[in-house]
């Protein structure tokens, strides 16, 4: 895989494929080609796609000196499009890579031709209180000893041994910490958004995804009937349509 360095961080980064530019995000303690496995045959027979490691993530190195953040995701977006030359792009996400996806269609409507936003939450309840739960690692290395081991592998080889744990306490106390974005933030979302769902995600009940497609200028809504958090994953095919169909639409308008 090559590096490119953007922001201060050598990232790791997937590509394959050809046509326009697709940037696509992983969730947390995740990687891009894990998470989007589904879609990637798919996706790299219409589009270029460029699939990073976050800070802390997989191959690309986290310097715990300068921190963690979801901003700090943001700027390492930003940085790595310009790194790329990418003046303007698709971009994907899924859970914490929504998030940032959600963030670029805010911040850099200019650039982004459009966004799939999968599993995105923005109001604190229940994030914060799965995040609490779910991202601590001492309940994980006594509850769920196969995960643990499973994220050692996935981290721990470029990151140091233990990195992990630190990671996971990183993620934790700053999704707590987080601003999320104000209703007139989301309406500066000026470009066409899929929002994606699963109808049983623990993090982000259905009624809340609801009310963000109302407060985005250009949003359509795809929920996948009795999926959890990774809708990318648990719904593949259905959820391939409706992506390749927007991104289609997208491309014709």
């Amino acid at each position: 895989m090559p590096e490119i360095r953007a922001n201060g961080l050598d990232i790791d980064y997937t590509t394959e494929g050809e046509g326009p530019p697709l940037l696509l995000l992983h969730a947390a303690t995740s990687s891009a080609t894990e998470d989007w496995a589904a879609q990637r045959p798919l996706l790299r027979s219409h589009f270029r796609l460029f699939l990073p490691d976050a800070r802390g993530h997989a191959a690309t190195r986290w310097d715990t000196d300068r921190g963690w953040s979801h901003a700090m995701l943001l700027e390492d977006a930003v940085a790595l499009a310009d790194a790329l030359g990418l003046e303007r792009f698709h971009v994907g996400g899924l859970s914490m890579g929504a998030g940032t996806a959600l963030s670029l269609a805010i911040t850099q409507p200019q650039r982004v031709i459009s966004a799939v936003v999968a599993a995105v939450g923005v109001e604190k309840e229940p994030r914060s209180s799965v995040a609490r739960r779910l991202m601590d690692p001492d309940r994980i290395e006594r509850d769920d000893p196969p995960w643990a081991e499973r994220l050692a592998r996935r981290h721990d080889p470029v990151q140091g041994e233990g990195a992990w744990k630190k990671l996971l306490v990183a993620i934790r106390d700053d999704t707590v910490a987080q601003r999320l974005p104000t209703a007139a933030e989301l309406r500066r979302a000026r470009v066409p958004i899929l929002l994606a769902y699963g109808d049983r995600d623990p993090w982000v009940p259905l009624e809340p995804a609801v009310k963000l497609r109302r407060q985005l200028p250009d949003a359509r809504l795809f929920v996948a009937p009795g999926v959890g958090h990774v809708v990318v994953a648990e719904r593949p095919s259905a959820f391939n349509t409706a992506m390749l169909q927007f991104l289609r639409d997208t491309a014709r308008s």
